[in-house]
């Protein structure tokens, strides 16, 4: 289970350094006239989003499997983990919010304005201090 658990986090932090940077990008983006510097940053964008689904697959691979097959969160007193489950869903609706910014860029309809792009990039840090402390403190 330790091995479970140890890969779990390792790809939970991986998905999340490309939920923090991708936005970062989507900054750059917004701010870019260059036309090569924009095609740079878009390849950048593509093959970061690319790796991140498969990092976001993984952990969530194993997160179930540490939950369904070992029973972490399961039973009395594991309202952190109801918690914790919602929190992911947010998680990952973040992250196919960011593929949908993507698209925009790659399409040349984006719409919103760097500033928007860097409150978006804070909503990643909040969803991870939120599951972290759930995970940590376990608080219900």
């Amino acid at each position: 289970m330790l091995w479970v658990k140890a890969f779990h986090i390792v790809f939970i932090a991986s998905w999340f350094a490309g939920l923090f940077y991708l936005p970062r990008i989507f900054i750059n983006l917004a701010m870019e006239e260059n036309t090569a510097a924009k095609d740079r940053l878009l390849l950048m964008a593509r093959k970061l989003y690319r790796f991140m689904g498969l990092l976001a697959v993984l952990a969530v691979v194993l997160g179930l499997w540490l939950w369904l097959g070992y029973g972490i969160g399961r039973g009395p007193g594991s309202g952190w983990m109801h918690a914790k489950l919602a929190i992911v869903l947010l998680i990952i609706g973040y992250h196919h919010a960011c593929g949908a910014f993507l698209r925009k860029f790659e399409q040349g309809k984006n719409q919103r304005s760097h500033k928007f792009y860097r409150y978006f990039n804070e909503a990643a840090v909040l969803l991870f201090t939120a599951v972290t402390l759930l995970v940590v403190l376990k608080p219900f």
